[in-house]
């Protein structure tokens, strides 16, 4: 019984990490966010991409992250290029595998720090 419990335990851990790993959020700076109509435009345009699963909009740390539906790939450019015709410039852009869910979090961790 304990074996069945252990592999059990051990395939859950597993099984969960490589959930987690499928997980691809594209993050990016963004100058020239001002107020929430900017926010909005930007959320609104990822938002259209049949590969978007979600995203994430904040003004104070000047933060798009893109997460990404399983499966589905976007390349940075592509966001990249949306952002700037959206009349923005985007001073950096990455791949996590942080949901947005977890950048959401740390994000405003850090504003209610200050």
């Amino acid at each position: 019984m304990k074996k069945l419990v252990l592999i059990s335990f051990v395939s859950l851990s597993l099984f969960s990490q490589l959930a987690l790993a499928a997980t691809q959020t594209i993050q990016a700076k963004v100058n020239g966010m001002v107020c929430a109509f900017c926010a909005q435009g930007i959320e609104k345009k990822m938002r259209g991409l049949s590969q978007t699963k979600d995203v994430y909009v904040n003004l104070k740390q000047r933060i798009v992250a893109v997460e990404l539906k399983e499966g589905q790939t976007l390349s940075e450019s592509t966001v990249k290029d949306l952002i700037k015709d959206a009349g923005y410039d985007v001073t950096a852009i990455e791949m996590t595998d942080h949901p947005v869910a977890h950048i959401k979090a740390e994000m405003e961790a850090k504003q209610g720090a200050k």
